[in-house]
């Protein structure tokens, strides 16, 4: 099933039939790494109801204390902590494993989970380094169980619907522009401030922004054949530090990507404002979509929004398509909700259009490029950029960036 075969309406009125959670846990799960994302998977799994937390893993007490105090507040039986990763994936009572670690552990973690052979899900961005992506994309193609990532934004009710008006149903004609912004207050604060450091995040554009190049990845469906970046610290964290280290995380940034099939994109970031606005504008040859999400970090509540400019399209204006409340409030604003349904189904032998590790090396390629381009104030040639760093890549016929198989 693609992603984008569904509206948001009809995801959401799917949902209201349901109970929610009504269904028996039939899967058991086992979460390396309960911070703030790994407590959204908890609190999701619990929503859905389709699994249970079997097992836990975090070497940070205090998280780990979190993560329990989330099944004493409504009565559950805890999981098992383990107190090391190989007494958690040796215990065998997991029929998946989802990695919610800090980015810089990704690669390491992966390659360990993957000795189980069990299904894989691993949060964004898969590797910090380019080169950790396509090995992990090379572990991939044999590997027994499948592997999905977690890009949970392309499941956003905003976005769900862009691509069901762009893709599915065709609204704007042939797409010839896409543009994306963010803006949005500093990153949060993490355990050991790992995500104010490009060693351990991977960078901004890594970090933050591979959901966008993502995005704007599968709306083009070509091949990136330039990428243009400009950005920098302005404001955030310039004084701190952390265990005597100064923060170099970028706050901002301009990116430009020129693709194969002439589709020309752009995306803004800026992360020193009060509120979160997201938005994507989709031109093509019929008209203009826009969807865009209006949210915050300081009082509850989000609105996903869509309008298509096409002549007698019945959302020539703004139109609310946010999911139902029991979704919305369940994390990241029901995209985890849908996330995780996909990977319920993946379970049950189901075809999904869940990010895979090609298309997440996809969206790192793109932030990597832009970021070289930041340092060297230069347009980077994406075939010449992969060369560069002994990487060599094939386009096939389904439009997926994949390792050559000669390597």
């Amino acid at each position: 099933m693609k992603f984008y075969s569904e509206s948001a309406a009809q995801r959401s009125s799917r949902i209201l039939g349901m109970t929610l959670p009504g269904a028996s846990p039939a899967f058991r799960f086992l979460i390396v790494g309960v911070g703030m994302i790994g407590r959204e998977h908890i609190q999701v799994i619990r929503v859905l109801g389709e699994a249970r937390v079997a097992g836990i893993y975090d070497p940070c007490e205090e998280s780990v204390k979190s993560a329990l105090a989330l099944f004493d507040e409504v009565g559950e039986q805890k999981p098992t902590a383990y107190d090391s990763l190989e007494a958690a994936l040796s215990a065998g009572d997991a029929d998946a494993i989802l990695i919610c670690t800090p980015n810089y552990t990704h690669y390491a973690i992966i390659r360990e989970a993957s000795k189980t052979g069990l299904p894989l899900f691993v949060e964004k961005p898969m590797a910090t380094k380019l080169h950790e992506a396509a090995e992990l994309v090379r572990l991939g193609r044999d590997y027994p169980g499948f592997i999905q990532l977690g890009m949970q934004y392309r499941f956003k009710s905003q976005y769900t619907d862009a691509f069901h008006e762009v893709k599915a149903l065709k609204s704007v004609g042939e797409v010839k522009t896409i543009s994306m912004s963010e803006y949005r207050p500093p990153f949060l604060d993490k355990v050991n401030q790992w995500n104010k450091f490009n060693e351990y995040s991977g960078g901004t554009l890594v970090e933050k922004c591979c959901h966008y190049f993502d995005l704007i990845n599968l709306m083009a469906e070509s091949r990136p054949v330039s990428v243009y970046g400009s950005g920098g610290q302005a404001v955030n964290f310039l004084e701190f530090s952390h265990e005597g280290r100064d923060a170099d995380i970028h706050d901002h940034g301009f990116v430009i990507i020129n693709y194969e099939n002439g589709v020309r994109a752009s995306f803004a970031l800026n992360m020193f404002s009060q509120e979160l606005y997201e938005e994507l504008i989709v031109a093509g040859t019929k008209g203009r979509l826009l969807a865009a999400e209006h949210s915050s970090f300081k009082r509850e509540g989000s609105r996903g929004l869509i309008k298509v400019e096409v002549e007698g399209h019945a959302d020539y204006e703004f139109r609310d398509v946010s999911y139902p409340e029991i979704v919305e409030r369940s994390g990241h604003h029901g995209a985890t909700f849908f996330e995780h349904e996909a990977l319920i189904a993946q379970l049950r032998g189901q075809e999904t259009d869940s990010a895979t590790l090609e298309q997440g090396l996809w969206a790192i390629l793109v932030a990597s490029a832009a970021q070289e381009s930041i340092e060297s104030q230069a347009l980077i040639n994406v075939e010449k950029f992969l060369a560069a760093q002994g990487l060599s890549w094939v386009w096939d016929e389904s439009k997926t960036l994949r390792p050559d198989s000669s390597q």
